[in-house]
């Protein structure tokens, strides 16, 4: 349905573009399963240079693993521990350039170098969050952690 050749102007434009197509995918669905299935599958194909995209559900004082693209995951972390823990008991982005320095980190795979990690707070509920690794060091920026958390907006309302 989306190919990533549709993808080459600007990252900005790229970026509009897939959040556009999240709305598309999601129009009248409410499911909140199906719509982080898809979402995963839309930004795995969207973003370059990641190893692994997926949402992580809300279950009381521990995220428990949700739909994802990648190697098998952690199935349950704890508010505190690790970047998907910070964000959730902090309710904001948390983005990091080294996994290996940051103080408590869950290595669920070897490869990941670096981690954003957006909160997912709907009429304030935290219902889980968006964790996305890269193989590389330093992947994501501000841009980035700007549109995905506008990605995630479109998601809530979707929820």
């Amino acid at each position: 349905m989306f190919h990533t050749e549709a993808y080459s102007e600007s990252r900005e434009n790229n970026y509009e573009l897939v959040i556009s197509q999240l709305g598309a995918l999601l129009e009248g669905e409410a499911d909140q399963i199906a719509n982080f299935s898809n979402a995963s599958a839309l930004l795995n194909q969207f973003l370059d240079r990641i190893n692994w995209v997926g949402f992580y559900i809300n279950r009381g004082e521990e995220l428990v693993l949700g739909p994802f693209q990648g190697l098998p995951a952690c199935v349950r972390i704890p508010f505190t521990r690790g970047v998907c823990g910070k964000a959730a008991s902090t309710r904001e982005t948390v983005r990091v350039e080294n996994v290996h320095e940051f103080p408590g980190h869950i290595a669920c795979d070897a490869a990941s170098q670096s981690e954003i990690v957006i909160p997912i707070v709907k009429d304030g509920e935290l219902l889980g969050v968006l964790d996305i690794d890269s193989p590389e060091l330093n992947r994501f920026d501000e841009l980035d952690q700007q549109y995905l958390e506008q990605f995630v907006q479109k998601l809530i309302a979707h929820l």
